[in-house]
């Protein structure tokens, strides 16, 4: 099955809304074996919806957007004229609209009760979120599913409407897949090292997709004959483990922070931070995990040099001696931290985040990180680029990674 995704707001178009629906529905959409054609992102136009859909040559086209009760939203409008269907009140979306006010305490207004006013002909979709419901119209050779733009209310009519249908309808031959998460090399660096293994996945039908994403780079491995190919899946990742086994730091849906907090959990461990250029990211990565309350025991954020000294009681005569962007400057902000939060480990970070302020010594992207533990207290120097927000996050995913290889070896 080839799909078409089909998205329509001003507003995506100018950047002020970021268009995750139809990543998350090509996501879905390729779980299942479909093949994604083309992405489309339009204007809320006549005109332009119907040249869109004219021209749409896939088995199914999915449209997100312009259902709402304003008067700018107009797909539902095109959509009936286009498919030639008269707009009729559906008794069951109306009532679904008035249970939906009533149970809020809020007037239903005319523009609401509109919203009941769907294409005569075509299958209506519940939404059992919100108001506008979704539509499928078969006609004309077409095969058009109208979804709200609103994200949970058309992820909740994809799952509970429209992927059953697709399951019971069509021939799919699900993707079977797994992903690894790498940290601590780039996609290039990465690829030219694991360049035999990923041959060999080629020559076992197997394809690989590299994803990067700052400080990450996921593998993920696929087959078009789904769970039959499991095994040998398994078998290639398997063999990974042995090529770049200090690379990789999980699987799936892992991120540097889950596996960290199922490492501290696990061996019911304590950790603090100490932080100055990351300014808090660390510690938010950290609490960003539910029952972090266990292992978390609280930062200290020492931004400004002069909180080094009246926080952490570095004498401001060390840190002018060594430069506060320096190694010796991190391990003492890491033991002073790790003394005062009463943690087993505790992380440090000092750095250059730009975009200014950097000098031949310390040029922007220069970051320490520190590690202080029972066994030892070490410090990693990093140099990252010079857009600030990357910075912070580069640094806070080389911190975790620095407190989960540390978990490791103890």
């Amino acid at each position: 099955m080839i799909v078409s995704i089909l998205s329509i707001g001003d507003e995506l178009l100018i950047g002020q809304t970021i268009n995750t629906n139809a990543a998350w529905l090509g996501k879905e959409l390729s779980l299942i074996g479909a093949r994604i054609q083309q992405v489309l992102t339009i204007s809320d136009d006549e005109h332009i919806i119907r040249k869109a859909i004219d021209e749409s040559t896939a088995d199914l086209c999915i449209v997100t957007g312009g259902l709402g009760p304003t008067k700018d939203d107009r797909t539902k409008k095109v959509l009936a004229a286009y498919f030639d269907m008269p707009l009729v009140e559906d008794k069951e979306t109306l009532n679904h609209i008035a249970e939906f006010f009533a149970r809020r305490n809020r007037p239903m207004l005319q523009v609401n009760i509109d919203q009941a006013l769907l294409p005569k002909g075509c299958e209506i979709l519940p939404n059992r979120m919100g108001t506008a419901a979704g539509m499928w119209f078969k006609a004309k050779g077409k095969s058009v599913i109208s979804l709200p733009g609103v994200p949970y209310e058309m992820k909740g009519i994809f799952q509970e409407e429209i992927l059953p249908r697709l399951q019971e309808n069509y021939n799919l031959n699900a993707l079977y897949h797994q992903t690894i998460i790498t940290h601590g090399m780039g996609e290039s660096f990465l690829a030219e090292r694991i360049g035999a293994w990923e041959t060999s996945l080629e020559e076992a039908k197997l394809s690989l997709a590299y994803l990067p994403s700052p400080g990450m780079v996921k593998l993920r491995i696929g087959s078009h004959n789904g769970k039959v190919d499991k095994q040998l899946i398994e078998g290639k990742i398997n063999e990974l483990q042995t090529i770049i086994p200090e690379l990789i730091v999980g699987y799936g849906e892992d991120t540097l922070s889950t596996v960290v907090a199922k490492q501290l959990a696990s061996q019911h461990k304590t950790v603090g931070t100490v932080e100055s250029c990351t300014a808090g990211s660390l510690a938010t990565s950290i609490v960003g995990n539910s029952g972090s309350s266990e292992y978390f025991r609280g930062s200290l954020l020492t931004y400004q040099t002069s909180m080094k000294s009246s926080l952490l009681g570095i004498e401001p005569e060390f840190i002018e001696l060594y430069d506060v962007v320096s190694e010796e400057v991190v391990k003492r902000m890491a033991e002073a931290g790790k003394e005062r939060l009463g943690v087993d480990y505790c992380l440090s970070t000092t750095g250059i985040m730009g975009p200014t302020a950097g000098d031949s010594q310390h040029p922007v992207g220069t970051v320490w990180i520190g590690l202080a533990s029972s066994r030892e207290t070490v410090a990693k120097k990093f140099h990252f680029g010079d857009n600030r927000l990357r910075n912070i996050e580069m640094s806070t995913l080389a911190a975790l990674n620095l407190l989960r290889l540390a978990l490791l070896e103890d």
